[in-house]
Order: C-alpha cells, then sequence, then structure tokens
C-alpha cells in the first residue's frame, strides 16, 4: 500500500464519515418531526412514519458503526439492509394504516 492509496482511503472514509453524520442529523430531524405531528394530531399513521424513518436513518447509521466495532463492511452493508428494508415496510404500512 503506497502513501497515495492510504490518503485515498483516509479521504473516503473521512467523507463518508461526514454524509453518514448528515444522514443521521436529517435521518433524526425528519423522524422527530413525524412523532411530533403524531403528537400534535393524535394520527395513528404518523407514529408508523416515523418509526420507519428512524428504523431507516438507524440502519444508515449502524452501517458506520458497526465497522468501527470489528465486524466486517459486508455485515454492516447487511444490518442496513435489513433494518431499511424493515422501515420502507412500515412506512409502507402507515400510507395504508386506517384506525379501527
Amino acid at each position: 500500500m503506497t502513501p497515495h492509496d492510504i490518503a485515498a482511503d483516509f479521504g473516503t472514509i473521512t467523507f463518508l464519515s461526514v454524509v453518514k453524520t448528515f444522514i443521521l442529523l436529517v435521518g433524526g430531524y425528519v423522524t422527530i418531526t413525524a412523532y411530533r405531528a403524531y403528537r400534535r394530531t393524535g394520527d395513528g399513521a404518523l407514529i408508523y412514519l416515523a418509526i420507519g424513518f428512524g428504523l431507516i436513518t438507524l440502519g444508515t447509521f449502524l452501517a458506520g458503526a458497526v465497522y468501527h466495532l470489528g465486524l466486517t463492511l459486508e455485515e454492516g452493508i447487511l444490518i442496513e439492509s435489513f433494518l431499511v428494508f424493515i422501515g420502507f415496510l412500515v412506512i409502507a404500512y402507515s400510507l395504508y394504516y386506517r384506525p379501527s
């Protein structure tokens, strides 16, 4: 590995960390906003929307965090993909949710 490769890897990792941080901030904001809307209106669909966005945000954050905890990149991507999938399922459910 040459010094150029190390510098390129450091730049990529740094940029990825910055992007993941912004995703966490914006995703957290969207999640909190959906939850506040649920609290304000009492519309049950909004709590599912908040949960879905929360899962997607958590999955994206964990993909980067688990790498630092010793898991492989592939395992991190698998965790992220699973949580994003479940998050989208919950969001889709929120679009069809009708209280009885």
